[in-house]
Protein backbone atom coordinates (compact mmCIF):
# COMPACT_ATOMS: atom_id res chain seq x y z
CA UNK A 1 0.00 0.00 0.00
CA UNK A 2 2.74 2.54 1.04
CA UNK A 3 4.81 1.54 -2.32
CA UNK A 4 1.55 1.89 -4.55
CA UNK A 5 0.52 5.35 -2.64
CA UNK A 6 4.10 6.24 -3.65
CA UNK A 7 3.96 5.53 -7.20
CA UNK A 8 -0.17 7.46 -7.37
CA UNK A 9 2.13 10.56 -5.89
CA UNK A 10 4.42 10.52 -8.30
CA UNK A 11 2.30 10.21 -11.58
CA UNK A 12 -0.23 12.82 -10.34
CA UNK A 13 2.68 15.00 -9.54
CA UNK A 14 3.57 14.79 -12.79
CA UNK A 15 7.25 13.51 -12.10
CA UNK A 16 6.53 10.10 -13.90
CA UNK A 17 4.44 11.84 -17.13
CA UNK A 18 2.13 10.01 -19.24
CA UNK A 19 3.88 7.47 -21.31
CA UNK A 20 7.11 7.31 -18.92
CA UNK A 21 8.69 4.45 -18.61
CA UNK A 22 9.39 2.61 -15.18
CA UNK A 23 12.83 1.04 -14.22
CA UNK A 24 12.86 -2.59 -14.47
CA UNK A 25 11.55 -4.04 -11.47
CA UNK A 26 14.60 -5.39 -10.12
CA UNK A 27 16.34 -2.09 -9.96
CA UNK A 28 13.09 -0.66 -8.76
CA UNK A 29 12.58 -3.36 -5.69
CA UNK A 30 16.85 -2.64 -4.87
CA UNK A 31 15.77 1.01 -4.90
CA UNK A 32 12.98 0.38 -2.48
CA UNK A 33 14.28 -2.44 -0.56
CA UNK A 34 11.93 -4.30 -1.20
CA UNK A 35 11.29 -8.23 -2.91
CA UNK A 36 10.15 -8.00 -6.27
CA UNK A 37 7.25 -10.16 -5.02
CA UNK A 38 5.81 -7.14 -3.04
CA UNK A 39 6.79 -4.65 -6.00
CA UNK A 40 4.49 -6.35 -8.21
CA UNK A 41 1.59 -6.75 -5.92
CA UNK A 42 2.08 -2.83 -5.83
CA UNK A 43 1.96 -2.50 -9.98
CA UNK A 44 -0.66 -4.81 -10.25
CA UNK A 45 -2.70 -2.52 -7.76
CA UNK A 46 -2.09 0.08 -10.10
CA UNK A 47 -2.44 -1.40 -13.48
CA UNK A 48 -5.58 -2.78 -11.88
CA UNK A 49 -6.65 1.26 -11.13
CA UNK A 50 -5.56 2.35 -14.81
CA UNK A 51 -2.89 4.46 -14.03
CA UNK A 52 -0.15 1.59 -15.42
CA UNK A 53 0.05 -0.78 -18.41
CA UNK A 54 2.32 -3.62 -19.08
CA UNK A 55 3.68 -4.23 -22.36
CA UNK A 56 5.17 -7.65 -22.76
CA UNK A 57 8.48 -7.03 -23.69
CA UNK A 58 8.89 -3.26 -23.36
CA UNK A 59 8.18 -2.90 -19.85
CA UNK A 60 5.68 -1.17 -17.31
CA UNK A 61 4.43 2.97 -18.49
CA UNK A 62 2.20 5.53 -16.95
CA UNK A 63 -1.22 5.53 -18.61
CA UNK A 64 -1.30 7.95 -21.63
CA UNK A 65 -4.24 10.52 -21.28
CA UNK A 66 -4.76 9.16 -24.78
CA UNK A 67 -4.61 5.99 -27.02
CA UNK A 68 -1.19 5.74 -28.54
CA UNK A 69 -1.22 2.92 -31.61
CA UNK A 70 2.18 2.50 -33.24
CA UNK A 71 -0.02 2.28 -36.83
CA UNK A 72 2.51 5.05 -38.28
CA UNK A 73 5.35 2.38 -37.74
CA UNK A 74 4.15 -0.78 -38.62
CA UNK A 75 1.61 -2.69 -40.44
CA UNK A 76 -1.05 -3.03 -37.69
CA UNK A 77 -4.22 -2.46 -37.42
CA UNK A 78 -5.97 -0.13 -34.91
CA UNK A 79 -7.56 -3.53 -32.95
CA UNK A 80 -4.41 -5.20 -32.74
CA UNK A 81 -2.79 -2.08 -31.35
CA UNK A 82 -5.85 -2.03 -28.72
CA UNK A 83 -5.27 -5.77 -27.99
CA UNK A 84 -1.42 -4.42 -27.58
CA UNK A 85 -1.90 -2.30 -25.10
CA UNK A 86 -4.97 -3.86 -23.19
CA UNK A 87 -7.53 -1.48 -24.17
CA UNK A 88 -11.07 -2.50 -24.65
CA UNK A 89 -12.73 -1.34 -27.86
CA UNK A 90 -15.67 -2.13 -29.55
CA UNK A 91 -16.47 -1.98 -33.29
CA UNK A 92 -19.63 -0.81 -34.21
CA UNK A 93 -20.89 -1.88 -37.55
CA UNK A 94 -22.35 0.99 -39.62
CA UNK A 95 -22.51 -0.09 -43.59
CA UNK A 96 -21.73 -2.58 -45.21
CA UNK A 97 -22.04 -4.75 -48.74
CA UNK A 98 -20.94 -4.94 -52.41
CA UNK A 99 -20.69 -1.97 -54.54
CA UNK A 100 -19.12 -0.65 -57.35
CA UNK A 101 -16.49 1.42 -56.18
CA UNK A 102 -16.64 5.08 -56.36
CA UNK A 103 -13.88 6.34 -59.90
CA UNK A 104 -10.86 7.45 -57.23
CA UNK A 105 -11.20 3.61 -55.18
CA UNK A 106 -11.68 1.54 -58.31
CA UNK A 107 -8.19 3.36 -59.77
CA UNK A 108 -5.87 2.79 -56.82
CA UNK A 109 -7.41 -0.90 -56.33
CA UNK A 110 -6.91 -1.47 -59.99
CA UNK A 111 -10.94 -2.94 -60.43
CA UNK A 112 -12.13 -2.70 -63.77
CA UNK A 113 -15.11 -0.72 -65.58
CA UNK A 114 -18.01 -2.72 -63.45
CA UNK A 115 -15.85 -4.23 -60.96
CA UNK A 116 -17.08 -4.24 -57.17
CA UNK A 117 -15.81 -3.76 -53.51
CA UNK A 118 -17.11 -4.66 -50.12
CA UNK A 119 -17.39 -1.62 -48.37
CA UNK A 120 -16.84 -1.81 -44.37
CA UNK A 121 -18.17 1.26 -42.55
CA UNK A 122 -17.21 1.09 -39.02
CA UNK A 123 -16.66 3.24 -35.79
CA UNK A 124 -14.19 2.38 -32.70
CA UNK A 125 -15.48 2.86 -29.31
CA UNK A 126 -13.99 2.89 -25.79
CA UNK A 127 -16.00 3.96 -22.36
CA UNK A 128 -14.94 8.03 -23.41
CA UNK A 129 -16.87 7.43 -26.10
CA UNK A 130 -15.83 6.96 -30.43
CA UNK A 131 -12.80 7.37 -31.25
CA UNK A 132 -11.99 6.82 -34.83
CA UNK A 133 -14.12 6.37 -38.10
CA UNK A 134 -13.16 3.48 -40.34
CA UNK A 135 -14.34 3.71 -44.28
CA UNK A 136 -12.55 0.59 -45.77
CA UNK A 137 -12.96 -1.09 -49.02
CA UNK A 138 -12.04 -4.07 -50.55
CA UNK A 139 -11.80 -5.49 -54.09
CA UNK A 140 -14.33 -8.11 -54.12
CA UNK A 141 -12.02 -10.61 -55.98
CA UNK A 142 -11.83 -13.75 -54.03
CA UNK A 143 -13.75 -12.97 -51.06
CA UNK A 144 -17.29 -14.60 -51.84
CA UNK A 145 -19.23 -14.43 -48.30
CA UNK A 146 -17.33 -11.47 -46.47
CA UNK A 147 -20.26 -9.60 -46.49
CA UNK A 148 -21.74 -12.09 -44.03
CA UNK A 149 -18.77 -12.12 -42.14
CA UNK A 150 -19.53 -10.36 -38.38
CA UNK A 151 -17.27 -7.47 -38.14
CA UNK A 152 -18.20 -6.13 -34.81
CA UNK A 153 -16.35 -9.45 -33.53
CA UNK A 154 -14.11 -9.95 -36.48
CA UNK A 155 -10.69 -8.34 -37.66
CA UNK A 156 -10.97 -7.16 -41.24
CA UNK A 157 -7.08 -8.02 -42.07
CA UNK A 158 -7.44 -11.57 -40.02
CA UNK A 159 -10.07 -11.80 -41.64
CA UNK A 160 -8.44 -11.62 -45.14
CA UNK A 161 -5.71 -13.64 -44.22
CA UNK A 162 -7.11 -16.02 -42.64
CA UNK A 163 -10.36 -17.24 -43.92
CA UNK A 164 -9.32 -16.02 -47.60
CA UNK A 165 -5.50 -16.62 -47.15
CA UNK A 166 -4.55 -13.61 -49.13
CA UNK A 167 -1.40 -12.66 -47.30
CA UNK A 168 -1.17 -8.87 -47.06
CA UNK A 169 2.36 -7.79 -47.01
CA UNK A 170 3.19 -3.89 -47.41
CA UNK A 171 1.17 -0.82 -47.09
CA UNK A 172 1.55 3.06 -47.60
CA UNK A 173 -0.35 5.37 -45.05
CA UNK A 174 -0.68 8.97 -45.30
CA UNK A 175 -1.75 11.19 -42.40
CA UNK A 176 -3.10 14.74 -42.10
CA UNK A 177 -5.35 17.24 -40.53
CA UNK A 178 -8.96 17.74 -41.69
CA UNK A 179 -11.54 19.38 -40.35
CA UNK A 180 -14.70 17.41 -39.85
CA UNK A 181 -17.24 17.33 -42.22
CA UNK A 182 -21.20 17.37 -40.80
CA UNK A 183 -20.99 13.27 -41.15
CA UNK A 184 -17.83 12.77 -39.60
CA UNK A 185 -18.59 15.33 -36.54
CA UNK A 186 -21.48 12.81 -35.98
CA UNK A 187 -20.01 10.02 -35.67
CA UNK A 188 -17.32 10.64 -33.61
CA UNK A 189 -19.13 12.95 -31.68
CA UNK A 190 -17.71 16.55 -32.15
CA UNK A 191 -18.83 19.87 -33.35
CA UNK A 192 -18.74 20.37 -37.70
CA UNK A 193 -15.51 22.06 -38.48
CA UNK A 194 -13.41 20.88 -35.38
CA UNK A 195 -10.24 19.52 -36.42
CA UNK A 196 -9.45 15.50 -36.89
CA UNK A 197 -6.61 13.42 -38.10
CA UNK A 198 -7.17 12.04 -41.33
CA UNK A 199 -5.44 8.73 -42.74
CA UNK A 200 -5.24 7.47 -46.09
CA UNK A 201 -4.37 3.94 -46.62
CA UNK A 202 -3.73 1.53 -49.35
CA UNK A 203 -2.65 -2.25 -48.58
CA UNK A 204 -1.24 -4.59 -50.93
CA UNK A 205 -0.70 -8.43 -51.29
CA UNK A 206 2.44 -10.07 -51.22
CA UNK A 207 3.08 -9.86 -55.28
CA UNK A 208 2.07 -6.20 -55.31
CA UNK A 209 -1.39 -6.27 -56.03
CA UNK A 210 -3.84 -3.47 -53.94
CA UNK A 211 -5.93 -5.14 -51.64
CA UNK A 212 -7.67 -2.85 -49.54
CA UNK A 213 -8.09 1.16 -49.53
CA UNK A 214 -9.60 2.77 -46.13
CA UNK A 215 -10.21 6.33 -45.03
CA UNK A 216 -9.51 6.87 -41.09
CA UNK A 217 -10.91 9.48 -39.21
CA UNK A 218 -8.74 9.88 -35.65
CA UNK A 219 -10.16 11.84 -32.34
CA UNK A 220 -6.87 13.18 -31.77
CA UNK A 221 -8.14 14.28 -28.13
CA UNK A 222 -8.31 10.25 -27.56
CA UNK A 223 -6.04 8.95 -29.77
CA UNK A 224 -2.65 10.37 -30.48
CA UNK A 225 -0.49 8.36 -33.34
CA UNK A 226 2.97 8.22 -32.05
CA UNK A 227 6.38 6.51 -34.21
CA UNK A 228 9.12 5.45 -32.39
CA UNK A 229 12.34 5.53 -35.05
CA UNK A 230 15.57 4.74 -34.71
CA UNK A 231 18.89 6.26 -35.80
Amino acid sequence: MQISDQFRTLIATGQWPPSYRLPSEPDLAQELSVSRGTLRKALQTLTSEGLLRQVRGRGTFVTAATIEPSIAQKLSTLSEDYASQGIIATTEVLRTGMIVPPQPVAALLHIPEGGKVFRLFRRHMTDDGPVALLHNYVDATGVSGIEDIDFTKEQLFATLEGVYGLPISAGRRAFSAQRATADVASQLELPEGDPVQYLEQITYLSGGKPIEYSDVWIRSDRLRVTSLLAR
